[in-house]
């Protein structure tokens, strides 16, 4: 397999990871990280970091929004126990 392709599946199974956690808001991030040592603030961590070594400046809040489809602060007023 190309670099390319490799790249291109890797993406789109991240994108699909993000839209599954979206859809389960019932799952909280104390679960995700008791289960499988990683949660959605996790996720955005690592977004961030990536997109820093691509030199894209990014805020904390902003890559937790891209991975919480939303502000924080609201998804934790929606669905956060």
């Amino acid at each position: 397999m190309d670099e390319q392709t490799r790249t291109e599946l890797e993406a789109a199974a991240f994108r699909q990871l993000v839209s599954h956690l979206r859809e389960r808001t019932d799952v909280q991030n104390l679960d995700l990280m008791n289960l499988a040592g990683f949660c959605r603030n996790c996720l955005s961590k690592w977004y961030r970091a990536a997109a820093e070594q691509r030199g894209v400046v990014m805020t904390d809040e902003e890559a937790k929004e891209i991975i919480y489809g939303m502000p924080y602060s609201e998804w934790k007023e929606k669905y956060q126990k």
